[in-house]
């Protein structure tokens, strides 16, 4: 049976990331009557089984890896650390339980005007939904707008066999209590090689089977670095591996390669995500998609004038703080607004060790763009603060307009590089030139310093400079 909603017509948003959520507050925020509906867990991706769970995890790896090995073990005495992965996955849950309370389920509490409900949501036309709850009942919705804020899940390829086997996915890889003695991973790009490093350094036998090559979106060079960092503890890295099929015999996985046939206890799919649109019934109300991505425009409105989206199910660059940012501009939007959201700049950081990090454009996309273009490549080598951390792994990669010096783009591969990263952002956002940028005061010993004596290479040879000249 059908029937209407008593609250009569409001703002309806579909899911509970960290669009939706963003979306729910600034609506709430400015007057609107919200209906939040979840049809899983509260909080989306992000908090659930993405950037907070993984970042644990990767973090506790770390800390197996340095004790296990550094730069100081001449003064500082190594051991051999005792990893008990299912406390480390409880430890790791305790923390996503409490931060989905206190981010998501309190906030969302603390307003009398949005409620929650746990329902599948399905568009019957541009002005109503059809919410099937778990106890099967069936309610029609009546919406003034509605948002979008489904996002997104692991990408399976059509892989002969993959699909009878017993694979996982990051989902089920973060909360694994057992660590796998081999493990394979089939994908190379950012859940890829941080999942691929983490589990390593927990002790797996880990196998990493590129279609391609690591990082395929990035600069050669950085590409090339990471994958020289992650074979130099121990992991295999396959590039253009060709993978045609997998078998499973009950207690291994067997996947047919170029490099012929590779064996592991665990397989790890990554190849990618897919929007989770396929349920909305999108065509019903005139809403377009672009390979299951729905097409936004930049206030945030998709194809029905009356219903905006956000976050990873659309065809916007799939990060959180995008998510979060577009959605509360679609919030403002539902409520009377005109704001825009700028894509211009936008960083990105891969949390591997060393970190991978960039902002603006590669020199081949400037091309394409018609801009003539200087790059300028620096080798840790000449970054005091990594001379001093012993670890000089890494490199930052400069682009510049070349009739102007303006700053174009920053690719690099070194310790925190993620912290680095907004540094450039906000100089590209500026319109600096490399020769501004050069003669900015840095912090000594910073890895931020990098920026400045990458810059400093377009005009001199920075070998040539004491450690601190200005």
């Amino acid at each position: 049976m059908s029937g209407c909603c008593s609250q009569g017509p409001g703002i309806l948003v579909i899911g509970s990331g960290g669009a939706a959520t963003a979306a729910a507050l600034k609506a709430a925020s400015r007057g609107a009557k919200v209906t939040v509906v979840e049809r899983g867990t509260l909080g989306g991706t992000c908090v659930n089984v993405g950037c907070v769970p993984s970042k644990v995890m990767i973090n506790a790896a770390h800390v197996v890896h340095v004790r296990r090995q550094s730069p100081f073990d001449g003064g500082i005495s190594a051991s051999q650390p005792n990893v008990d992965r299912k406390a480390l996955v409880n430890q790791q849950q305790a923390l996503v339980e409490n931060l989905r309370q206190a981010k998501y389920a309190d906030v969302l509490a603390r307003h009398d005007n949005i409620r929650v409900e746990q329902a599948e949501a399905q568009f019957e036309d541009g002005q109503h939904i059809r919410l099937t709850f778990p106890d099967g009942r069936v309610e029609t919705r009546v919406f003034d707008k509605c948002f979008i804020g489904t996002g997104a899940r692991s990408a399976i390829p059509p892989i002969p066999g993959l699909q009878d086997s017993p694979f996982i996915t990051s989902t089920e890889a973060l909360v694994l209590e057992q660590i796998p003695p081999r493990l394979i991973v089939l994908g190379a790009s950012v859940v890829a090689v941080e999942l691929a490093q983490a589990f390593a350094r927990l002790g797996s036998r880990v196998t990493i089977l590129a279609r391609s090559r690591v990082l395929s979106r990035w600069s050669k060079e950085i590409s090339q670095a990471l994958t020289d960092a992650l074979k130099a503890e121990g992991i295999e890295v396959l590039d253009e591996a060709g993978v045609s099929e997998v078998a499973h015999d009950g207690r291994c996985f067997h996947v047919q390669t170029r490099a012929g046939v590779k064996t592991a206890e665990q397989l790890l799919v990554a190849t990618g995500r897919t929007p989770n649109t396929e349920a909305l019934n999108l065509a019903a109300a005139g809403i377009e998609t672009q390979d299951r991505a729905i097409r936004v425009d930049a206030h945030l409105r998709t194809t029905h004038e009356n219903v905006f989206a956000a976050g990873d199910c659309t065809t916007l660059p799939q990060f959180v703080y995008v998510a979060a940012a577009a959605g509360s501009r679609a919030g403002e939007n539902m409520t009377g607004g005109d704001a825009t959201l700028d894509l211009s700049v936008v960083p990105e950081v891969i949390f591997t060790d060393p970190q991978a990090a960039r902002v603006g454009l590669s020199d081949a996309e400037a091309r394409e763009q018609g801009i003539e273009t200087d790059v300028r490549t620096l080798d840790l080598a000449h970054v005091p603060r990594a001379i001093a951390n012993f670890d000089t792994r890494g490199l930052i990669r400069m682009v510049a307009e070349r009739t102007t010096g303006r700053l174009l783009g920053v690719q690099m591969l070194a310790h925190n590089a993620g912290d680095v990263i907004q540094s450039a952002a906000l100089a590209i956002r500026a319109g600096m030139t490399v020769q501004a940028l050069s003669g900015e005061l840095f912090p000594y010993l910073t890895m931020a310093e990098g920026l400045k004596l990458c810059a400093q290479t377009f005009s001199q040879d920075v070998a040539a400079l004491s450690c601190c000249a200005g």
